[in-house]
């Protein structure tokens, strides 16, 4: 029997958008030898898996420090020229103020059982962007508390430790296949994959297309 959820926070709560993030790629791309903007979001996108990936145990840094260090990065590596503060502020802002997908407060509202945030954000900004969405889950499980990021199993451990669930009494939500899916099912979790795109169904994966979706299968399960 079900007896939480969990629940992945960007990409899956929260839109991978906003004014901020935009504003942080536009002076990143403008500032720096990188071809377009589209090229800047790849590029920084994939440092933030590859510092995360590598980030665990005494080698672990948050995601605040990995953002400083993929500035440093991009200063060396594509020559970028701006105030690095400030655009790490702005990486902060969008932790808190992205705007939320606008299924999340029906889902949260409607969820009959408790739902706990897994993220690689730190706690006190997935806080604020909680208390500013007036969404209210029952905890938020941070990497910080593990010393790893998604998909290392530690977070999703902390996690069940956290519930005081076993891996069979819960099901984990989140919008990629390698953080989430992978990640979960690492320590013996369901997951839903929530595919917001309409991408071609993957063989094996269950496959969600909103959090709305979600409650039927917890209906269910």
């Amino acid at each position: 029997m079900l007896k939480a959820i969990f629940v992945d926070y960007t990409g899956t709560i929260i839109k991978n958008d906003g004014q901020d993030v935009r504003k942080l790629l536009k002076r990143c791309y403008e500032n720096s030898d990188i071809e377009s903007p589209q090229i800047m979001l790849t590029y920084w996108w994939n440092l933030i898996k590859e510092f995360e990936e590598k980030s665990y145990g005494d080698t672990f840094l948050s995601e605040d420090e990995i953002v400083e260090e993929i500035l440093k990065h991009c200063v060396k590596q594509i020559h970028l020229k701006d105030n690095l503060d400030e655009l790490h502020e702005l990486c902060r802002r969008f932790w808190i103020h992205a705007p939320a997908f606008e299924d999340a407060k029906e889902f949260f509202s409607k969820c009959r059982l408790p739902i706990y945030i897994i993220t690689n954000i730190s706690t006190i900004y997935v806080e604020e962007g909680m208390k500013e969405k007036d969404l209210h889950p029952a905890n938020i499980i941070s990497s910080d508390m593990a010393k790893a990021h998604k998909p290392h199993r530690q977070l999703f451990e902390k996690a069940l430790e956290i519930s005081k669930c076993r891996a069979d009494e819960v099901i984990h939500i989140g919008d990629s296949l390698t953080s989430d899916v992978k990640g979960a099912s690492l320590c013996g979790i369901k997951a839903l994959f929530l595919d917001r795109n309409n991408q071609k169904p993957i063989e094996n994966v269950d496959t969600i297309h909103s959090l709305l979706e979600a409650l039927k299968w917890i209906e269910q399960l």
